[in-house]
């Protein structure tokens, strides 16, 4: 076991050496444009992007034409929300979203509403998940998106895509999904979720940074999109640019490898989360679960421990790369909007602590940062002003089963 164990996955993954060795000849000998129509080095250049088109989408059931390729996950949500709100302003201006969801479906929704636009952000429930009868009530006649992500990237909650796919299905409306976190890792099938719109990372799949997707739906409904990037009229039209074509053969082989290696992964995966969320309950108190863990991606955990700050756990700990569900900047540290939005107090939600297991995590690693975190909470709560007896206090036993 080598030192530090990175379990910081949700984060980004180290790029598996399979789809190292698959990008290799597009960054030497196979560097051509996938543009360039007239020599064989264009040729090779477009054979590898639609083999890669076609790895990405069937992971998801799509089809291959409705893959466009984008610099990664931000430009694929920021292109969804704002090029159908864009391309369907006169159809309606109402958005329909979550608190929880990530800062590019936020960010991007706030630029919409200084446009006219009218964004309504559903509350969560405790576990984080929404409830489809808010969804229901709030789809009115002007409604022209719902985003809601596939899985939180904090908390690794699964929303119900398949029931808010059908809900929007039923009312004539787009259905957008940041499944960044979740694609590779659960079934999705954009068929039966009756998904429009899909925003795909590579750098979360074993793949290099810098490459994305997004899944655009051609027919019934035909998802249309004003374009953000204007040139050469690239892929359909919706993104300009030359092709990163190193990048897209990665996130091909990534997608592929996933696909092929799911059900087994996501056990062994599940397997590792629970090892490590049952060793740290098992020898502390005062350890709280955020979000759903029946309705979870395999490979997330999410912990509060009362009475420790997030950020002196991660310096205790060093050697282990995790992260706090705390945003801080350097001027006020502002505790997670994510758990804010479950309804976490300030003080767990400056708590938490985000575990993101990977592929290459082992049973040796997950034991070794129980250790370290119950000898670091342990040591923590005996340098503050906790006092021992609450120990003894109902409140501070582990409710975490409450939140499960």
């Amino acid at each position: 076991m080598k030192l530090p164990i990175y379990m910081d996955n949700h984060a980004t993954t180290r790029v598996d050496p399979r789809v190292v060795e698959a990008m290799l000849p597009y960054l030497t000998e196979k560097f051509g444009n996938a543009a360039s129509r007239n020599h064989s080095f264009g040729w090779d250049a477009e054979q590898a992007v639609e083999a890669a088109r076609r790895q990405v989408a069937r992971v998801i059931n799509a089809s291959p034409k409705e893959i466009i390729f984008t610099s990664g996950a931000t430009e694929s949500d920021n292109l969804a929300i704002k090029g159908v709100a864009w391309m369907n302003r006169e159809k309606g201006n109402h958005i329909i979203t979550l608190p929880t969801e990530h800062k590019a479906v936020l960010d991007s929704s706030k630029r919409l509403e200084k446009e006219g636009f009218k964004i309504t952000y559903l509350p969560v429930q405790k576990d984080g998940l929404l409830s489809l009868d808010d969804l229901r009530a709030a789809l009115t006649d002007q409604t022209i998106l719902v985003t809601v992500m596939a899985a939180n990237n904090e908390i690794g909650v699964l929303q119900p895509l398949e029931e808010i796919g059908r809900l929007c299905r039923e009312r004539g409306v787009l259905f957008h999904t940041d499944a960044v976190q979740a694609y590779g890792k659960v079934p999705l099938d954009v068929e039966a979720m009756n998904i429009d719109l899909m925003s795909i990372s590579a750098h979360k799949i074993y793949g290099p940074k810098g490459t994305g997707a997004l899944y655009v739906r051609r027919k019934n409904p035909c998802a249309q999109l004003t374009p953000m990037i204007d040139g050469g009229g690239h892929e359909r039209g919706m993104r300009s640019g030359t092709l990163n074509v190193p990048g897209i053969v990665g996130l091909g082989k990534a997608a592929e490898l996933c696909a092929e290696q799911m059900p087994e992964e996501s056990k062994r995966m599940a397997a590792l989360r629970d090892r490590l969320k049952d060793g740290i309950l098992a020898q502390l108190d005062g350890v709280y679960v955020n979000g759903s863990m029946e309705h979870r991606l395999p490979n997330n955990l999410n912990l509060s421990f009362a009475y420790v700050e997030g950020e002196a756990l991660l310096m205790g700990m060093n050697d282990v790369a995790v992260s706090s569900g705390s945003a801080c900047t350097s001027a006020t540290p502002e505790p997670s909007y994510v758990l804010k939005a479950l309804g976490v107090g300030d003080e767990l939600a400056h708590a938490s602590i985000r575990f993101g297991l990977g592929r290459f995590n082992t049973e040796e690693e997950v034991d070794y940062v129980i250790k370290r975190v119950v000898e670091t909470v342990n040591r923590l709560r005996e340098l503050s002003t906790f006092d021992a007896t609450a120990n003894e206090s109902a409140e501070f036993k582990n409710t975490s089963a409450a939140k499960d």
